[in-house]
């Protein structure tokens, strides 16, 4: 038995730069070593395919919504089912993953018992295939520090959590905002640490433009996404990194530490009505706080 099995349902294969970057990004996962499972979800164009070139297992028969879109229930369900790995990680198929996601994963997995990690992302444009040679790990951080960026903390584009978390998960749209969210909010409300592991690993996420979605409209301006909101129980249950109530660094956890976002998000989070009610002088400064932050973030 390894240590975790990470899992993903990727895009069709069909777009070529999707195609690279996704191709990219699992092949990084398979050079993480035989601690690490790789699995691959859905039906798909070319997922099948990959999976066989890269020797890695696939997951067909993913339950979709009526619209096509494979669901993320169904998704974690296929992968708890297949795996026997006492972690699960959730990343999407753009994300480039290193080795530092597997040393935090178990020193973490040592510290708590449950927990969900979460942590910004960089950015990083690649048209090519990447070559993944030995020191190909070092190679891509200097790219990275070179000329990425670090992404804001608003979702998540990768979680990681003991296996036994996260059986009922609402049937959201994968690839559709607010999801990533509700993961986050619904590990606070079940008491679960929630980590930000951003000073620890660097996670790369692959720039692509939105042509493989209807109309090739950003993910957050489609009615899958407002449909995933309601999922969620509403805008008050869409979280993001600036509410987790753990960091992880140099090996400890440790409360967060302050800084102007995430004290405007607190102040927005605890001056919200519970019920979400647009009313009296509590919701109007909550409004007040969240227009600052997302002048700032850009986001949610």
């Amino acid at each position: 038995m390894g240590l975790l099995s990470l899992f993903t349902a990727p895009k069709p294969f069909t777009n070529p730069h999707i195609a690279t970057i996704q191709r990219n990004a699992i092949s990084s996962w398979v050079h993480l070593g035989p601690e690490v499972e790789v699995l691959l979800v859905g039906d798909e164009a070319g997922i099948a395919e990959t999976a066989t070139q890269l020797g890695i297992r696939h997951l067909a028969r993913v339950a979709c919504n009526p619209t096509g879109t494979p669901l993320v229930s169904s998704i974690f369900d296929l992968a708890r089912q297949a795996s026997h790995n006492p972690l699960l990680a959730y990343a999407n198929a753009d994300m480039l993953l290193m080795p530092d996601l597997l040393e935090t994963s178990r020193q973490i997995a040592a510290l708590l018992k449950r927990f969900l990690v979460v942590g910004q992302r960089w950015d990083l444009e690649v048209r090519e295939l990447l070559d993944f040679s030995p020191g190909w790990d070092q190679r891509l951080r200097q790219e990275v520090c070179r000329r990425g960026h670090r992404h804001l903390p608003a979702g998540s584009d990768f979680f990681v959590f003991p296996r036994q978390l996260f059986h009922q998960i609402p049937d959201f749209a994968i690839g559709r905002a607010g999801w990533d969210n509700w993961m986050i909010y619904h590990a606070r409300q079940q008491g679960w640490p929630v980590v930000d592991v951003t000073l620890s690993i660097m996670a790369v996420h692959q720039e692509h433009d939105y042509s493989h979605l209807p109309g090739g409209q950003a993910h957050y301006n489609l009615e899958e996404s407002r449909q995933n909101q309601a999922l969620a129980g509403g805008a008050n249950h869409l979280y993001m990194v600036l509410d987790s109530d753990k960091q992880f660094s140099q090996g400890k956890l440790h409360p967060p530490k302050m800084t102007l976002l995430r004290a405007l998000r607190m102040a927005e989070v605890r001056l919200t009505p519970p019920d979400g009610r647009q009313r009296g002088g509590r919701w109007f400064l909550a409004r007040r706080f969240r227009r600052l932050r997302r002048r700032i973030t850009g986001s949610l």
